[in-house]
């Protein structure tokens, strides 16, 4: 390999380690295509948040001490009062911890809604599936480290779900808290997890989800299946109107840009004047082992999943199990839907009712989730919780087996 006088930085680093080629890879020369709206940009806005709460957490992690005896002040005195901008930076990490799941819940339920998770698509949605559950485990775990009435008694009902599994159960459980009951060890394992562990896991998965892009590439709104190498041909002789696709970089990026400013505008709204969605007022007294809230439930995104644990009340192995399942069950997603059909759902007449009806159940999960669990709350919740593994394990593969037919 010969190396030249380098005529700039981007010169002399693409003598060495090839970085043009590695941006017409990754950027310049990704296709995307035209017929995709702003719904496609929750990626690259989830990534955005992922990386304020990376930086935040940094700024967090200088003050906060892994400590029942010192956890509750060094948040809510030293972080919250003492620190010039600390609540800043509290409330950035709180709201953006909150703001992650309703744009996953948003990314997901779009690619369902286009059927994005089908046809040489698989890998790509379990991989999100994958990101989706482990932030699920990042955010409880952040969940505990305040060491307030809220995060100390969630913790005490989930840490203690694993003893339902017969014979190694009580064992589980005391091997998760580090002792028999929540105690210091189990605040120091679930920060270990939180700062460092999940992290680690999370950018594995996120690398894995952009590369599994690579292959099948990006849907588009009418499911069109598009030549991307003939496309991309057409492009780069410069007939970019008759074209189907663009680059990633400048063309799709640049509007992503735009989709992302707009969103943090609201973002920066929502830390400075209405942060309070993202932290429970029941979370501002200190752990009390001796005093149980009159009502324990989680944050609002996980709802629907402890509903589906709580409404089966008759039965608490019942469900644990229902409540493993929801947990992974969209996971099956592709498997489940029987038509080779990719489509947005108002052109699939059977499966928009079955979406719809979907997104509503949950809804209900999620409202009665936060209900105390007395009276006609219980029914309730238990037809929701009772419709929606019927729905999703029952409902979906008929209906798509009926529309493969027609």
């Amino acid at each position: 390999m010969e190396v030249k006088k380098a005529n700039g930085v981007i010169d002399w680093l693409d003598q060495r380690i090839a970085i043009k080629k590695v941006i017409e890879v990754l950027a310049t020369k990704y296709w995307v295509p035209k017929n995709i709206n702003f719904l496609w940009a929750m990626g690259v806005i989830l990534l955005t948040l992922f990386t304020l709460l990376v930086v935040s957490g940094f700024f967090l992690l200088m003050y906060y001490k892994p400590d029942t005896k010192l956890a509750f002040d060094s948040v809510n005195d030293t972080i919250m009062r003492e620190v010039a901008f600390g609540w800043l930076w509290r409330h950035i990490h709180a709201v953006a911890a909150s703001m992650v799941f309703l744009i996953i819940y948003i990314h997901m339920f779009v690619a369902v809604y286009y059927g994005s998770y089908k046809r040489g698509r698989e890998v790509i949605w379990i991989g999100g599936m994958l990101l989706f559950v482990v932030f699920s485990a990042e955010a409880f775990s952040g969940y505990m480290l305040p060491w307030g009435q809220m995060s100390f008694w969630a913790a005490a009902v989930i840490t203690n779900l694993p003893s339902a599994i017969p014979g190694i159960g009580p064992d589980l459980v005391e091997w998760v808290r580090g002792n028999f009951v929540i105690a210091d060890s189990t605040l120091t394992r679930f920060f270990m997890l939180h700062v460092c562990l999940l992290p680690i896991v999370i950018l594995m998965l996120i690398a894995l989800h952009f590369y599994t892009l690579r292959v099948p590439h990006v849907n588009n709104e009418n499911g069109e299946e598009i030549d991307f190498e003939a496309e991309a041909k057409k492009y780069e002789e410069g007939k970019k109107k008759e074209a189907k696709v663009i680059s990633f970089w400048p063309d799709f990026l640049s509007k992503d840009i735009f989709v992302v400013s707009v969103f943090m505008m609201l973002f920066f709204y929502l830390v400075c004047y209405h942060f309070n969605f993202a932290m429970d007022p029941i979370n501002f007294e200190p752990a009390n082992n001796m005093k149980t809230p009159a009502h324990i439930y989680p944050e609002w995104y996980f709802l629907w999943s402890y509903e589906v644990l709580r409404g089966f009340f008759f039965s608490a192995d019942v469900g644990l199990i229902a409540f493993g399942i929801a947990q992974v069950v969209f996971l099956f997603l592709p498997w489940l839907d029987r038509s080779p059909i990719v489509a947005p759902a108002h052109k699939r007449p059977l499966f928009m009712i079955w979406f719809w009806v979907l997104i509503l159940d949950l809804v209900v999960l999620t409202i009665f989730g936060k209900l105390p669990p007395e009276g006609i709350n219980n029914q309730i919740g238990l037809v929701a919780a009772v419709g929606f593994l019927v729905w999703v394990f029952v409902a979906l593969p008929v209906v798509t087996i009926m529309e493969r037919k027609k």
